[in-house]
């Protein structure tokens, strides 16, 4: 669009910005910096984005600084007329006449095609958040927990890098459901994974993989590393009551990926050591390569 955009107009520069609800614009630019453009595409009063306007930049004093930008046409992104969405700017850097109506109504035309483009996208992707989302924790859901670890464990193989998981569920959560009743253990599930979202990384990516399943993928993690974040994310939940439940424990499973291990090996693993964890006396984690009668576990 860039590109098209310069070319059509005989211009030496262009920019786009899409405008967001309460979030900084995203700006990208041809032949300008990022901070140059902004103010560009910025000064365009928003009443007034609806066709296509051209500016005549003046300097004080009668010296042009080199390489200023001298005349500008803003054009509104629109999906449809009258919504704009963002704004591409076609910008000299020279003296030059302003585009006659022909160029400017290519021009309208190209920033309209764009706006639906960048809408259809924007689309795509609201979409696609909304189906690897969990509802209820806002979480990534199973779905994208499974694509996500087949990838994370080919990229540990290839570039020969560490990788770990950790699996948990809640403590004696049938119970729980039982005395609070479903409402309330959703609203449990739900306070759980916002403690989880204190504790893990950026570059970790946690998941509720089904009813009070969770887990997280560590990426450049040991074992170690798995075992110290189990520590903090149970010392999260134990530290406050959870809604009317004065203490929750948790059960985990981890493990380090192997060479031998794929996606699929490396989750029967974790979960195997999940279910030992369990049988083992539960408010504790252990390892794949723990035996259980020799695993004192974390409680």
């Amino acid at each position: 669009m860039l590109q098209g955009a310069a070319q059509l107009a005989n211009g030496d520069a262009s920019a786009v910005a899409l405008w967001g609800k309460g979030e900084p614009p995203i700006v990208k630019a041809m032949n300008l910096t990022s901070d140059e453009a902004l103010p560009l595409l910025g000064s365009w009063p928003a009443e007034s984005r609806s066709r296509a306007l051209t500016v005549r930049y003046r300097f004080p004093g009668e010296t042009i600084a080199a390489n200023a930008v001298q005349l500008g046409v803003l054009l509104p992104l629109s999906s449809e007329p009258g919504s704009p969405t963002g704004t591409l700017g076609i910008f000299w850097r020279r003296a030059a006449d302003e585009p006659g109506d022909e160029t400017l109504a290519t021009l309208e035309e190209l920033a309209l095609a764009a706006g639906r483009a960048i809408e259809d996208a924007r689309q795509f992707r609201e979409l696609h958040e909304l189906a690897v989302r969990d509802p209820l924790t806002g979480l990534h859901n199973r779905r994208y927990f499974h694509e996500t670890l087949a990838h994370e464990v080919k990229r540990a193989h290839r570039y020969d890098r560490r990788l770990a998981m950790l699996f948990f569920d809640l403590d004696d959560f049938k119970a729980i459901n039982e005395e609070i009743g479903h409402l309330g253990g959703d609203s449990v599930l739900a306070e759980v994974a916002q403690r989880l979202r204190l504790v893990v990384r950026g570059a970790d990516i946690p998941c509720r993989v089904g009813g009070d399943e969770f887990a997280v993928i560590l990426p450049e993690s040991s074992l170690e590393d798995t075992d110290l974040f189990f520590q903090r994310l149970q010392l999260a939940i134990q530290g406050q009551p959870i809604g009317r439940i004065p203490s929750l424990q948790i059960s985990a499973g981890m493990a380090e990926l192997q060479r031998d291990d794929d996606a699929t090996s490396l989750f029967r693993r974790v979960d195997q050591a999940l279910y030992r964890a369990k049988r083992a006396g539960k408010g504790r984690v252990m390892t794949a390569a723990d035996e259980p009668e020799e695993s004192s576990g974390t409680t």
